[in-house]
């Protein structure tokens, strides 16, 4: 059973249209992600779910029954925003209780409640302090102590890691997804984070424009592009202008760099016939050597333009005929310096083909 169902939705903000017809089914207990670019729709969907903003058509599903017209307060969810909107003037044991008490649950109840929440995000000690006292992450703890105490069908998470550092942000993602898996809770978790999504997702919904790219595990997503869209944003990908010579059993595509190459029909799934195509190369599949490469890899002579050092890998820019692509490597000794001459070694299967 779907836990939330977009049906058709769009909404409009006077003349624009933020969201075209987004139609969207959430698992039970899954953990889904909203991921694009800034202005893209995903925070739209969010509120429209959480009932912070109307459709303006379509319905919205949410354990199977319509709530377009059921107020905020009736939706029985969980909400931790950006700012995570703890109340400064309430102890952190009054901020997690607030819920509670708009659910008529008895006050003899409401301090195991609070403590059991407060245990689950690791920080048990903390119930008299007030926000200001707390660090950023932890202060994200409470509100989300305060989301899942109440026991919602749904937790709803719209960027709630992005105002943290990047250290941080890293081991809060691992918590929060172990807080997820142990509640067993369905949560849509919004970001622009594409290492977020994969790290954390059970289902990835690519969004652009206010459309949906695509939908998928985040193996299926980043492995398996749906769009050139989708292909740039999931990752560092280089996108050639190819062409479809054969499409059959096998899908073999050809372009100007890396000659005829045979892609996996699982990895072309949006190509229909001969005729234009993209070849995408993902940047960590293209490595640099100084030797030919063995039977059955492709190996393409080249010159590093530009070193980009990034501690335990390089991202170098390089130069093969007329493009210039792009290689992420990890560093195994000394790496390649501007004006080596290498080969990139480039294996058939680890190619996906899109439509020209």
């Amino acid at each position: 059973m779907s836990a939330v169902t977009l049906q058709d939705i769009v909404k409009r903000f006077g003349s624009f249209t933020a969201v075209h017809r987004t139609t969207l089914e959430i698992p039970e207990g899954a953990f889904v992600t909203l991921l694009g670019p800034s202005g893209c729709g995903k925070t739209t969907n969010l509120r429209m779910i959480a009932g912070l903003l109307d459709p303006s058509e379509g319905e919205i599903l949410i354990g199977g029954k319509r709530v377009n017209d059921v107020p905020i307060h009736k939706r029985n969810l969980g909400l931790v925003f950006q700012n995570y909107a703890l109340f400064p003037h309430k102890t952190v044991a009054e901020n997690v209780a607030f819920g509670l008490k708009y659910r008529d649950v008895p006050k003899s109840e409401i301090p195991a409640k609070v403590q059991a929440a407060l245990e689950l995000v690791q920080l048990p000690n903390v119930g008299d302090r007030y926000p200001k006292e707390l660090s950023g992450g932890q202060q994200q703890r409470i509100a989300l102590a305060r989301a899942i105490v109440i026991e919602p069908d749904v937790l709803l998470l719209d960027e709630p890691l992005s105002a943290l550092d990047a250290n941080l942000r890293e081991d809060m993602r691992v918590e929060l997804k172990r807080i997820q898996e142990r509640i067993g809770v369905t949560t849509v978790f919004v970001t622009h984070d594409q290492s977020e999504a994969l790290a954390m997702s059970d289902l990835i919904v690519v969004m652009s424009e206010g459309r949906v790219e695509q939908v998928g595990k985040p193996e299926e997503v980043y492995n398996t592009p749906a769009s050139e869209f989708v292909a740039n944003f999931l990752g560092a990908s280089n996108i050639t202008e190819a062409k479809c010579i054969e499409h059959g059993a096998s899908v073999v595509v050809e372009d100007a760099t890396f000659g005829r190459v045979t892609v996996p029909a699982a990895k072309a799934p949006n190509l229909t016939g001969q005729g234009p195509a993209k070849l995408v190369v993902r940047a960590e599949k293209l490595l640099l050597s100084k030797t030919q490469a063995s039977e059955g890899v492709i190996s393409v002579p080249a010159t590093v333009e530009t070193v980009d050092y990034q501690g335990q890998a390089v991202r170098y820019f390089v130069r093969a005929g007329e493009a210039q692509l792009q290689a992420i490597n990890m560093i195994d000794e000394r790496p390649f310096a501007a004006g080596d001459a290498v080969h990139l070694h480039l294996r058939p299967q680890d190619c996906a083909a899109l439509p020209g």
